[in-house]
């Protein structure tokens, strides 16, 4: 697999405030590699560092052999971005809209209606063509920015938490959008708060946390490695407090909720025969449960 991304030892403060910390990582050609953290933990601001917008304070960044720092112009014309925002011209119609994009780009009027019609029959947007902004739906809009992003046929996708609102059917249409795109070798760096989108999406992802990268690893990896194979939830601590449990079982409390993690489902089995339906329950877990253990349950303020 061939480098296209490389962060080495990089930082961002703000004022007196530490943004990013230190941060490393590589991303290959067709691969899709996710940024994780809780709110503050500095994943927007490393993403817009990647494409020009903040500039850091140390280290180096590297894409496709361009310095963002020095070569904004020349990352921005191989690449996608879509924002957290959707910012399209709501005096625009869709078709209007993709065409002043792709002016941008320098791309022929005629090169670009083409390309405009595939993107918009690629993201089943094609009814939508002569629509006001405003006509679209939340759903169709982000659909809508995606396609904007991908005009110039970029070869790596900034996506900054693409499907945040959005109902469970456009999020699984872009899930699948976006594998067509890496099989087709693009590769796509993505902050999401989704941890299934990242399960679903990511070939690998670091965790950070107040600017710090705290894990790293494919998302079967983490869980594998950093959490145990059960979890029991019990949504009465006062039932568990007679609960006895020996040192296979760890157990954690938040909100009023018990968390009995164990790599033995019999020993967890045997405790759900002490409970009632409706006061507990029993599941695989999965990387949420990596990510809470690593960033903490409690909101970051």
């Amino acid at each position: 697999m061939n480098t296209v991304i490389n962060v080495k030892n990089v930082s961002k403060n703000y004022r007196s405030t530490k943004a990013v910390i230190g941060l490393e990582f590589s991303v290959g050609t067709s691969e899709c590699f996710g940024l994780l953290g809780p709110n503050g933990a500095g994943k927007t601001t490393m993403m817009k560092m990647l494409y020009g917008i903040n500039t850091r304070n140390s280290g180096n960044i590297d894409i496709y052999g361009f310095d963002p720092a020095k070569d904004e112009l020349k990352i921005k014309f191989i690449s996608g971005i879509v924002p957290q925002d959707n910012n399209l011209d709501v005096e625009l119609t869709v078709m209007q809209n993709l065409l002043v994009y792709s002016r941008f780009y320098g791309i022929r009027k005629i090169d670009a209606i083409k390309r405009i019609e595939y993107l918009l029959d690629f993201m089943e947007l094609s009814e939508k063509e002569k629509s006001q902004i405003r006509e679209l739906s939340g759903g169709m809009q982000r659909r809508l920015v995606i396609a904007r992003s991908l005009i110039n046929n970029p070869r790596v996708l900034f996506l900054d938490e693409p499907t945040t609102g959005l109902d469970p059917q456009v999020r699984h249409l872009i899930w699948n959008k976006l594998r067509t795109l890496k099989k087709e070798g693009v590769s796509i760096m993505l902050t999401t708060h989704y941890m299934e989108e990242a399960f679903q999406l990511c070939d690998r992802l670091i965790m950070m946390n107040k600017g710090v990268k705290v894990l790293e690893g494919s998302p079967d990896e983490l869980i594998s490695s950093h959490i145990e194979k059960y979890v029991l939830e019990i949504f009465e601590p006062d039932k568990a407090v007679d609960i006895k449990t020996d040192g296979s079982i760890r157990t954690e409390v938040t909100n009023n909720i018990v968390y009995l993690f164990s790599n033995d489902v019999n020993t967890l089995d045997t405790i759900i025969k002490s409970l009632k339906p409706g006061e507990f329950y029993m599941r695989q877990s999965n990387l949420e449960d990596v990510f809470l253990k690593t960033t903490g349950r409690n909101l970051n303020e």
